[in-house]
């Protein structure tokens, strides 16, 4: 709640188009910009694409899309928050480094196999099938306008319905996972029981290259994997393995599907395949890196210690969290009605196979939340 409050507020108050103008280079200004931007937009996966597509549309680089891209998915102030509760600060710590360090390398990847022809048509599609959008306004007025933070709580609401389904499908997969499959499973994956013949080295780089298939195969978003991450990191997968699988979710099959239609198949697998080297390459380098410190965080957290239940201070915030909600959701139906706009909106990438895993997930849920409360009762 705290996290998706603070990204409406930012989304509400800070106009894109002053960024845009600085955002029409490969400089490292533009870069920087384009970074900083992501970091304080939406944590949602097709968000993101979204995004960085009205970026591209009003002359943004590539490069400075790619940045915005991963910023967006990974330096995010509610996946910080996420992180931290789940896995511990050092993972926060090689979030915040790896995810500079993944632009930086993208970025130089880019500069170095630009196919000018391929991405000027894309820009060219994009240009012609972008709708526009209102991006310029007075932050100063707007701030201090009722009309300004019913739009915080608009921004809340779409961030909430854009991003639930990869929440609920990624923690009900993650309990599913941790209590179902067995830890020789992920040694076989990850070489966590290899001979002790095979260098070290080589089963560090085997967790990085393998980690973003692994993500890619539960097509869940940056929010949903980090449950899974914990899951993976509590079974003793490398360091390496673990930030390859939380970077990996700007790869997933649906959200290159949906880059594809954005840019043509071309430009997708183009900048899939720039993300992959710059996710493994970056997996390896904080790996080595926080060895060297001596900082590389060993988590060995169970998903179901983290999520326990309990009448601590945790669920008092939850309570006073359920009236701030209350409150916003007031101020978006406020705001839909002010400016005439449908309640509900279509999400690129929400299918009908997402749908009805969701709706899978409640039912788990429901008869899992039950029969723990049955449990409790009866002892």
């Amino acid at each position: 709640m705290l996290g998706y409050t603070v990204s409406g507020m930012i989304q509400a108050f800070v106009p894109k188009a002053r960024l845009v103008e600085l955002m029409g280079g490969a400089s490292l200004r533009s870069v920087s910009l384009s970074t900083i931007f992501g970091a304080i937009s939406s944590s949602c996966s097709f968000a993101a694409l979204a995004a960085a597509r009205s970026l591209i549309a009003k002359g943004a680089h590539f490069i400075a899309g790619v940045a915005f891209m991963f910023a967006s998915t990974n330096l995010v102030i509610e996946l910080g928050i996420l992180i931290w509760i789940f896995l511990g600060w050092e993972y926060v710590a090689a979030e915040i480094v790896g995810g500079i360090v993944m632009i930086a390398i993208s970025s130089m990847l880019v500069r170095l196999t630009y196919p000018d022809d391929t991405l000027e048509k894309a820009r060219e599609h994009v240009e012609a099938t972008t709708p526009a959008e209102e991006d310029d306004f007075d932050w100063k007025t707007r701030i201090t306008s009722v009309s300004g933070w019913r739009r915080v709580g608009h921004n809340f609401v779409s961030e909430w319905k854009m991003v639930w389904r990869e929440i609920l499908i990624g923690f009900t997969i993650a309990g599913f996972v941790a209590e179902l499959v067995p830890a020789s499973v992920w040694g076989t994956i990850f070489l966590l029981d290899a001979p002790a013949s095979i260098p070290q080295w080589l089963i560090v780089v085997e967790n990085a290259l393998v980690a973003p298939f692994v993500a890619a195969a539960t097509f869940i978003g940056s929010m949903g994997n980090i449950p899974l991450a914990t899951v993976l990191a509590a079974n003793g997968v490398l360091f390496a393995g673990i930030m390859g699988f939380i970077y990996s979710d700007l790869i997933v099959p649906p959200l290159v599907a949906v880059n594809a239609k954005y840019y043509g198949w071309r430009t997708a697998l183009y900048i899939a395949g720039i993300m992959y080297v710059s996710m493994v390459s970056t997996a390896l380098i904080l790996h080595v890196g926080f060895g060297v410190i001596g900082l590389t965080p060993e988590s060995t957290r169970a998903v179901e210690e983290v999520t326990r239940f309990g009448i601590d201070y945790t669920f008092w915030l939850n309570v006073a969290s359920v009236f701030a909600v209350g409150v916003l959701v007031w101020a978006h139906r406020r705001f839909i009605a002010e400016e005439g706009m449908p309640d509900m909106m279509e999400m690129e990438g929400d299918g009908a196979i997402k749908r009805w895993a969701a709706r899978v997930a409640i039912v788990a849920v429901a008869v899992g939340g039950g029969t723990t409360l049955w449990t409790v009762l009866g002892a």
